[in-house]
């Protein structure tokens, strides 16, 4: 099994509350670090789309 460690963005500093993210047998794993046993599998290229997504804002108007 090819998997890497679980990363948590560096915005979360200290909090114990986020979004963690690894590599795993060619998928991207997503999980929250308080609930470690809820884990989200895509493939990397949905997972990047996803990610251009977040950064331009396409979904802000769920934090309100």
């Amino acid at each position: 099994m090819n998997s890497s460690a679980w990363q948590k963005s560096s915005h979360s500093a200290a909090n114990d509350n986020c979004v963690e993210v690894r590599t795993a047998d060619g998928l991207v794993e997503l999980r929250e670090s308080d609930d470690g046993e809820v884990i989200i599998r895509t493939a990397p290229a949905r997972f990047a789309v996803f990610l251009r997504a977040a950064k331009t804002g396409e979904f802000d108007h769920h934090a309100n």
